[in-house]
C-alpha cells in the first residue's frame, strides 16, 4: 500500500526513519475533534458544578479564546507543517529553551490528557455497573479508593499505548470510525432534547438565581478551556499529514465552529431540563444522565450517551498518546530532548520509546490521582489547564515574533485583522490572543490549588533535564543551537510536497537577497 513506504535497500542502517505522511483530511479532522469534541463528556459536570446557572456563560467565554487559538494555530500549522506544534513554532520564533518550555508545558497538558480522559471513559463504562460507581475502599491514611475504576483505566492506557504503536493509520482509522459515530449521536441527543424537553424558562431561573462567585465562574472557565487541545493534536499529526498546506485551514476553521456548536448546546439544553446540582453529582457520566432524562427515547438514549461518552474519550486519551509521542520525537530532533526518544519502530515507523515511555507517565498520574478517592477526576482537572495555557500563551507570541522574523515563509492562511507596519503584517486578533490566554494562565494560578504547584514543579523538573542534557552534550545550555531555518523550511515543504509553496518561498528569499546585495552595493 502506498501508505507503508519504507526506506529504499540501499539506504543507510544507521540512517534514521522519519514518520510517514498517512493522516487525510478526514482523520485530520477527527484527531481535532477527539480532542475537543470529548471536552463535553468530561468538563460538563465540572463546569456545572463551579459555574451553575452561568455554565453556558463560561463555555463561551472559553469559547472565545478558543477560536482566537484556531486561527492561531490554523496558520502556524499550515505554514510550518511538522511535528512539535506549539513547542516547535517558539523553538523558531524565539529560541531553544523557549521552545523547550513550551514543549514542557504541552507534556504536562497531554499526559494529564491521557489519564484523565481514560479515566472518564471507564466512568461512562460504569453508567452501567452502578455498583462499581459506589465502590471505595481505605488503605491507611487514603480513603474510598476505587480500585476497579483505577483499574479500568489503567488498562485502557496500556490498550492506547499498544494502538500507537502500531501506527498512525490504524489509530487515525480508530478515530475516524467512532467520531462519526458520536457526531450523529450528539447531534441526536441534541435534537430530541429541545424538541421534546427543554424549557427556556428553567435556564433563565437558574442563570438569575444560581449565579455563582466570581472565583467560581473563573475557575469554571478555565476548566472549560483546558480541553480545547484539538488544534495542537492537528498540529503534532501535521507532519503525517497529507498536503498540509490546504487540509490543515479546511480541518481547523471546520472544527473551530462544529465544536463550538456542540459545546455550547449541551451546557444550554442541559440547564433546560436538569437542576445544574444533578449534573454536576453525577461528573463522570454527566452527558448519559442528561440523555436520560429526555422523555420517550430516556431509556435508550442513556445507554446510547454512555457508549458514545466511552467511546469519544476514549479517542480523546489515544490523541494524548499522539500528540506526546510526536511532541518528544519533534523535541530531540532539535536538540531539546536525549535522542533515545527519537527512536522510530523499524516495522510500524512510529516513536515507540516515546508511546511506552509517556503513556507510563500518565499511568502514574492516574494511579495518584486516584489516591483523592471520589475526587480523582478533580484532581487531575486541577493539574490540566497550566500547561495548556502556558503553551497557548508562548504559540501567541511565537505567531507575531515568527510574522517579523519570518516573512517570507509563504501562509496559506493568516490570521484575520492585520496591520502593516513597516513591511510586516502585525496580527491584531494574535496581540488580543495572547493577552487572554496570559489572563487565562493568571486565573489558572489564581483558581487551581494544586496546579500552582505541580504545573511550575514539571517544569522546573523538565528544565532540570533540558540543562543537564545540553551541557553534557557540550551544546548551548543558555542560548539556541544554530539553526538553518531558511533550509530546513525547504525540507519541510519538499518533504509535504508543496511544490507551489516551495516555489513561492524560493522566489522570496531570492528577492530579499537583491535587494540585500543591491543596499550594500550602495
Amino acid at each position: 500500500m502506498a501508505s507503508e513506504v519504507r526506506a529504499p535497500s540501499d539506504a543507510l542502517p544507521n540512517a534514521p526513519v522519519e514518520l510517514r505522511r498517512d493522516v487525510s483530511i478526514w482523520g485530520s479532522f477527527t484527531w481535532g475533534y477527539a480532542d475537543v469534541g470529548a471536552d463535553v463528556y468530561v468538563a460538563l459536570g465540572l463546569v456545572m458544578g463551579a459555574a451553575h446557572g452561568a455554565t453556558p456563560l463560561a463555555f463561551a467565554a472559553a469559547g472565545f479564546v478558543y477560536i482566537l487559538i484556531g486561527f492561531a494555530y490554523t496558520e502556524l500549522a499550515s505554514a510550518y507543517p511538522v511535528a512539535g506544534g506549539g513547542q516547535y513554532y517558539t523553538l523558531r520564533g524565539l529560541g531553544d529553551i523557549w521552545g523547550f518550555i513550551t514543549g514542557a508545558a504541552l507534556l504536562l497538558d497531554y499526559t494529564i490528557d491521557i489519564a484523565l480522559f481514560a479515566t472518564a471513559s471507564a466512568g461512562y463504562i460504569n453508567f452501567f455497573f452502578p455498583a462499581i460507581q459506589s465502590y471505595g475502599v481505605d488503605i491507611g491514611p487514603f480513603h474510598g479508593i476505587n480500585l476497579i475504576w483505577a483499574a479500568e483505566s489503567l488498562l485502557l492506557i496500556v490498550f492506547l499505548m499498544i494502538l500507537n504503536i502500531r501506527g498512525i493509520r490504524e489509530s487515525s482509522l480508530f478515530n475516524s470510525l467512532i467520531g462519526a459515530l458520536d457526531m450523529v449521536l450528539e447531534s441526536t441527543i441534541i435534537v430530541l432534547g429541545f424538541l421534546f424537553a427543554w424549557k427556556p424558562e428553567m435556564v433563565v431561573m437558574q442563570f438569575k438565581n444560581e449565579f455563582p462567585s466570581a472565583e467560581q465562574f473563573f475557575y469554571a472557565v478555565s476548566v472549560a478551556i483546558i480541553s480545547y487541545v484539538g488544534l495542537e493534536s492537528i498540529s503534532q499529526a501535521a507532519q503525517e499529514t497529507r498536503r498540509p498546506a490546504t487540509i490543515i485551514p479546511r480541518t481547523s476553521v471546520s472544527l473551530i465552529f462544529v465544536v463550538l456548536l456542540f459545546a455550547m448546546a449541551f451546557p444550554v439544553l442541559s440547564l433546560g431540563i436538569l437542576p445544574w446540582q444533578t449534573l454536576a453529582e453525577r461528573e463522570s457520566d454527566p452527558v448519559a444522565v442528561l440523555a436520560s432524562a429526555i422523555p420517550y427515547v430516556g431509556f435508550l438514549a442513556g445507554h446510547a450517551a454512555a457508549v458514545l461518552g466511552a467511546t469519544i474519550v476514549l479517542i480523546s486519551a489515544n490523541t494524548g498518546v499522539m500528540g506526546a509521542s510526536r511532541l518528544t520525537y519533534s523535541m530531540s530532533e532539535c536538540h531539546l530532548l536525549s535522542p533515545w526518544f527519537n527512536a522510530v519502530h523499524p516495522k510500524y515507523r512510529t516513536p515507540v520509546r516515546s508511546v511506552v515511555f509517556f503513556s507510563g507517565v500518565a499511568a502514574v498520574e492516574a494511579a495518584f490521582s486516584f489516591l483523592s478517592g471520589p475526587k480523582a477526576m478533580d484532581t487531575m482537572v486541577n493539574m490540566y489547564a497550566f500547561g495548556a495555557t502556558l503553551a497557548y500563551f508562548m504559540s501567541f507570541i511565537a505567531l507575531i515574533a515568527l510574522r517579523i522574523k519570518d516573512p517570507y515563509t509563504p501562509r496559506p492562511y493568516r490570521m484575520p485583522f492585520n496591520i502593516k507596519i513597516k513591511g510586516v503584517y502585525i496580527p491584531v486578533l494574535g496581540i488580543v490572543g495572547a493577552f487572554a490566554t496570559l489572563g487565562m494562565l493568571g486565573v489558572v494560578i489564581w483558581t487551581h490549588a494544586l496546579g500552582r504547584i505541580a504545573g511550575p514543579g514539571w517544569i522546573l523538573l523538565w528544565l532540570g533535564v533540558y540543562l543537564w542534557y545540553r551541557w553534557r552534550n557540550k551544546l548551548p545550555v543558555l542560548s539556541s543551537v544554530r539553526h538553518d531555518w531558511e533550509k530546513e523550511q525547504i525540507a519541510i515543504l519538499t518533504s509535504a510536497e508543496e511544490f507551489d509553496l516551495l516555489e513561492q518561498y524560493k522566489l522570496a528569499l531570492t528577492e530579499r537577497n537583491k535587494k540585500e546585495a543591491k543596499h550594500a552595493s550602495k
